[in-house]
């Protein structure tokens, strides 16, 4: 089993968790909405709690955000970095700095696209070739974290957003009971069940959400710390150090 593939593995596990969390954001306050059959009605517990809608919503809207990063990371990442490395030394280092730059194009990726800036600069001076692909490795890094900031702040509010639910059902539960006017399981029970819902699915939204930005943040300190290594490489291919 290779590493992309166990990387591949267990992000789909992640997307998985993410599915169930919006499954179960939406249907785990059954005891809310059932009907006699024992069917859920989802209309129904969504209109005794807005904070399930909220949480819902940002289930959906992590879940779009990790699949549009993960097709983006796919689209940046070199196939394989060492054999394009390898095939690109060959290259500058025969002359062929004009095939080295073909090279760069017709190969998938950001490590590429920088190093292909670097090959266009080569004439001039160590200090501006390895400016100019820092710059370029800076843009590319605002392109990578695109996103992330969205995933950890939905990690980090989901149990928030959670906990105020939580208070909202036991503020309806109490105010159940004083309605009531007399005391009984049944008085705060839907109330209470609202409050556990409300928390638990905070806690289903924001797990996914951690663990995928953990990933993503990981991924792209890979590929920007491969594609620092490769520059340097590239100065000594060129003759510069």
């Amino acid at each position: 089993m290779t590493k992309v593939f166990k990387q591949n593995f267990v992000l789909l596990l992640i997307l998985l968790v993410l599915c169930f969390a919006s499954l179960a954001v939406a249907g785990e306050g059954g005891g809310a909405g059932m009907g006699e059959l024992g069917k859920i009605d989802i209309i129904a517990i969504f209109k005794k709690s807005f904070t399930l809608v909220i949480l819902l919503g940002c289930s959906i809207l992590a879940l779009t955000f990790t699949m549009e990063r993960l097709w983006y990371y796919r689209k940046v990442k070199a196939g394989n970095p060492e054999k394009f490395m390898r095939q690109l030394k060959e290259l500058v280092e025969n002359n062929g700095a004009d095939q080295a730059v073909e090279l760069c194009d017709k190969t998938k990726g950001a490590m590429p696209k920088i190093l292909k800036i670097g090959l266009e600069n080569r004439t001039k001076p160590k200090d501006d070739i390895m400016d100019v692909m820092a710059s370029a490795q800076l843009e590319e890094k605002v392109r990578m974290e695109k996103f992330l900031g969205v995933l950890g702040t939905l990690g980090s509010s989901c149990p928030f957003i959670g906990l105020f639910g939580t208070v909202v059902g036991i503020i309806k539960a109490f105010h159940d009971l004083a309605t009531a006017g007399e005391g009984g399981p049944s008085v705060v029970a839907a109330g209470i069940a609202e409050a556990l819902v409300a928390t638990a699915g905070g806690l289903l939204v924001a797990i996914p959400c951690v663990m995928v930005f953990n990933y993503f943040s990981k991924k792209v300190k890979v590929m920007l710390t491969e594609i620092e290594v490769a520059s340097k490489r590239l100065m000594v291919y060129l003759g510069k150090e």
